[in-house]
């Protein structure tokens, strides 16, 4: 045998730890490991000194294409991520026009991917109260779940799922094997709260954040943590934002309920004070809450009761993300290209997050959650996508690639530069630059397994 790329002398993170060896790329797969490769090789890449990630597995992108691509799309959107480490994204099905309520929707979305994207990727369908009928139809046609709000969107066409409407989403989901991912905040909570200040004159961002508290998160994340006991469904908690609230779902998990937590790159490194720093780069909701919050839900993180980690990317228009009024702000985070960078910087060197941690928070998990198959580690017979990081060079972060750079992580310090990352054992990124054209791949769900939980 003739491998297609050695790549030599680097410290692969693994499941099962970290080691030194060269890895052995055949047919866009990993073909061996070992201390020293002695197989022959069309070519060598030289990775002394770096370290070898698993490509991040993103599962949570709102990439908006078709309809809205002036606020994110897949060319700009996955070189943000390809820039970050990113192989593979689960796309989310709104704010894209029409959202993916159906198999037709899909259909576009996975076309428009296709031809565009620098990544292998996932789409998501909707669960709504007005596309319940169509539900079937989207497992069918290859979504990787169902993507639900207990709040207001913010987008009149994809509609909040009341209790009823979940319910049924989670037992359909149950008969085909998905996983309902739900973004968990109280409707009747903060409707009633924001009224309540709008009545009164709020428009700051002290005000907005008033108007969202941890309550409203704990009260939907309660429910639907009852509903997919009750029907047995694979629920997947989206940006929890306190550490309270993923301990519900630790308790649930640890009765039996099959559920999964997710937090954000913006809540581990940013606190409300951002907010109020920065403005309209950092609203988001759940908001960002106070370094108290932040510590009990990087305590969680450490603890293992977290097991993804997503950037929850959702740029818009400056016109949209341009008000004296903070209410009237869109409420979305540019941070396709930071996930790794927070994990190593924040998890890792400031608070000994494990590196075999980081890969299965960014990678692994998300991969074994959502049945991508091939994806999430770097083992043999997997697919060969990683991320090249030179883990001990501090940097600041000066050059965006998403589509209207009003990025939150513009200057901010962190430690572990991506040099260069690659799909399926060809380089998509390095040094800065995008190499060839794109070559992402459209992933079905399947093989699906329960998250991973590194002992290392």
């Amino acid at each position: 045998m003739t491998l297609d790329l050695i790549v030599r002398g680097g410290t692969l993170v693994t499941p099962g730890g970290v080691r030194r060896a060269d890895l052995g790329i055949a047919g866009g797969v990993i073909a061996e490991i070992a201390e020293e490769l002695t197989t022959p090789a069309r070519q060598e890449l030289g990775a002394a000194g770096r370290h070898l990630f698993p490509g991040v597995v993103d599962a949570h992108v709102h990439l908006n294409e078709p309809g809205r691509a002036d606020w994110e799309g897949f060319t700009t959107g996955t070189r943000a991520l390809a820039a970050g480490g990113a192989t593979t994204f689960v796309d989310m099905p709104l704010n894209s026009s029409p959202p993916v309520l159906g198999a037709a929707e899909l259909e576009a979305k996975r076309a428009l991917g296709e031809q565009k994207s620098l990544l292998d990727f996932a789409l998501w369908g909707g669960l709504t109260p007005v596309n319940l009928d169509r539900l079937d139809e989207l497992a069918l046609s290859g979504a990787a779940g169902f993507k639900a709000f207990m709040s207001d969107s913010g987008l009149d066409e994809f509609p909040a799922a009341d209790e009823a409407t979940l319910r049924a989403g989670l037992e359909a989901a149950r008969r085909h094997g998905l996983v309902v991912a739900v973004h968990a905040e109280s409707h009747a909570q903060t409707r009633r709260l924001s009224a309540q200040a709008r009545a009164g004159g709020a428009r700051g961002v002290r005000d907005y954040l008033r108007t969202r508290p941890v309550e409203a998160e704990l009260e939907a994340v309660a429910l639907a943590l009852a509903l997919a006991g009750e029907t047995g469904a694979a629920l997947h908690l989206v940006h929890l934002s306190s550490g309270e609230a993923v301990a519900l779902a630790a308790e649930a998990r640890a009765q039996g309920v099959d559920v999964t937590a997710e937090t954000c790159p913006h809540y581990l490194h940013f606190t409300d004070t951002d907010v109020e720093r920065v403005g309209a780069a950092l609203k988001c909701a759940p908001p960002l809450r106070p370094a108290s919050v932040q510590g009990e839900l990087w305590a969680r993180v450490l603890a293992g009761d977290v097991q993804i980690v997503g950037s929850d990317h959702s740029p818009a228009p400056p016109s949209m993300k341009t008000s004296d009024d903070f209410f009237e702000l869109w409420g979305g985070i540019s941070g396709a290209q930071s996930t790794l960078n927070v994990l190593l910087t924040d998890g890792h060197a400031r608070r000994g997050l494990g590196l075999a941690e980081v890969a299965a928070l960014s990678a692994l998990n998300p991969a074994r959650r959502f049945g991508l198959a091939g994806k999430g580690a770097l083992e043999v017979g997997m697919d060969a996508d990683f991320a090249l990081v030179a883990l001990d060079e501090a940097f600041v972060l000066e050059e965006l690639h998403d589509r209207w750079r009003q990025n939150p992580y513009q200057g901010e310090t962190f430690r572990g530069r991506v040099e260069a990352t690659y799909l399926r054992g060809a380089a998509i990124y390095a040094q800065g630059q995008f190499v060839g054209e794109p070559r992402g791949r459209w992933r079905r769900p399947r093989d699906g397994r329960p998250p991973h939980r590194s002992t290392s």
